[in-house]
């Protein structure tokens, strides 16, 4: 394989850095939150909705970008926050498949939308994959402006997020992040790094997190550009091969506060017998 030493353009790979630091200020927070709730597939269902929010938009012919299409994304988000926020008040137990029933039917809809549309696969693609490489920063302005709104309202709240606003505050970053670096890298951000870092407690946890994250982004980036490979694939894979080399520092290995506690219950009770 030939590398391509030329592709590492800063003018290019600098928007990208920029945009995947964005998508990680919201979606690092909000992935421990996803963890805790124990409702993985939530940021692919809403991810999903803003998606088709997107293709509806262009379906009735307002265009690929541009204002209404945001608003369209927004629109679909919010709305199926709200239907899945009614869900989990009405039945929490059913939360999870819920959620994975209304991902599928987001995602046939999509196809049922661009079935006919000779640049369908074209679009598919970029909606589930992105195109990270090709963000400007006038682009990521509306983007950094809405996750400091979001970041404050957290900051706001200490995190103690709940019912509609926890749902209404998720669609909102899904729909500013989706679009710029695509379903798929949406998931790996909200879970990974708060999966590498579920051992860990307080500050310490958050910060180890940006930096897998960080630094996944960073990786995948820069081999995509060299070995001129997709880049929101590899920057997926970099995310996660970043999170098991973390595991190699013991403070990120440790184990988890229920094990820890199931562990010790267990050691007290052998010296009891």
């Amino acid at each position: 394989m030939t590398l391509n030493w030329e592709g590492l353009d800063v003018s290019i790979l600098g928007p990208a850095c920029v945009a995947g630091l964005i998508v990680l200020s919201t979606h690092v927070p909000l992935g421990k939150q996803v963890l805790s709730r124990g409702i993985i597939f939530i940021d692919l269902a809403i991810a999903q909705i803003a998606g088709l929010g997107v293709i509806l938009a262009q379906f009735i012919g307002v265009g690929e970008h541009g204002y209404m299409v945001q608003v369209a994304a927004a629109a679909a988000a919010l709305l199926g926050a709200g239907l899945l926020a009614w869900t989990d008040r009405r039945w929490p137990e059913y939360q999870e498949p819920l959620i994975g029933t209304l991902f599928a039917l987001a995602a046939t809809g999509g196809l049922l939308l661009l079935a006919n549309n000779p640049q369908g696969g074209e679009h598919l693609k970029d909606l589930l994959v992105g195109q990270i490489l090709w963000v400007s920063y006038a682009q990521l302005l509306p983007a950094l402006i809405l996750s400091i709104v979001l970041l404050a309202f957290m900051w706001l709240r200490r995190g103690q997020l709940a019912g509609l606003a926890f749902y209404a505050l998720f669609a909102l970053a899904i729909t500013a992040s989706v679009q710029l670096v695509g379903v798929y890298l949406v998931f790996a951000s909200l879970i990974v790094p708060a999966l590498a870092t579920a051992g860990m407690q307080g500050r310490g946890r958050l910060v180890t997190a940006y930096a897998i994250g960080a630094a996944g982004y960073v990786t995948g980036l820069v081999l995509s550009a060299v070995l001129d490979l997709p880049s929101g694939a590899l920057i997926v894979w970099m995310l996660a091969a970043c999170a098991l080399l973390a595991q190699a520092i013991p403070a990120v290995r440790r184990s988890h506060p229920a094990r820890a506690v199931a562990a010790g219950a267990a050691h007290s009770s052998g010296l009891h017998e």
